[in-house]
């Protein structure tokens, strides 16, 4: 990943208006920013589960409700913990949305209340996310925290 500044800048500009519209546009751009067989999603906590609020990639994952504390998203909502996953077929918490899936990052989008949601990126490729992209993810989980915290 590269020119992580100019785009912290525009998923920073992307959040404005209805929290739908900003959430689907900052998907977008983080999709944007990352390789092309990237799946992006966010989900926000409701009661006991995630739940998929935008995504942007070829195809919807069935995965739009994860209870908190099942698979790598619940893991990571749980934890309150970003988790990397560098060949998702070696972690027996992954719960599979696409077959060509190969690595996965999670991150918890934190508030003074706890999680209240977290981004999921899946790749086709191996350890595909690197110590980088994790603090750079872990930024624009702080924007859209701040902005989710606002709602």
């Amino acid at each position: 990943m590269v020119g992580t500044d100019p785009v912290l800048s525009q998923l920073r500009d992307s959040l404005t208006g209805s929290t739908s519209l900003a959430v689907r546009s900052f998907v977008q751009i983080l999709r944007d920013s990352f390789a092309t067989d990237s799946w992006v999603g966010v989900y926000l906590i409701d009661g006991d589960n995630l739940v998929l609020e935008a995504y942007a990639g070829d195809e919807a994952t069935e995965h739009v409700t994860v209870p908190i504390g099942q698979g790598v998203c619940g893991a990571a909502a749980q934890s309150g913990e970003t988790i990397t996953v560098d060949d998702v077929s070696q972690d027996p918490r992954y719960l599979m949305c696409f077959p060509s899936t190969r690595s996965e990052i999670v991150v918890p989008i934190t508030t003074l209340k706890g999680v209240i949601g977290e981004i999921d990126i899946d790749s086709d490729k191996l350890a595909a996310f690197s110590r980088r992209d994790r603090e750079f993810l872990e930024q624009a989980a702080k924007l859209l925290a701040v902005f989710l915290g606002q709602k």
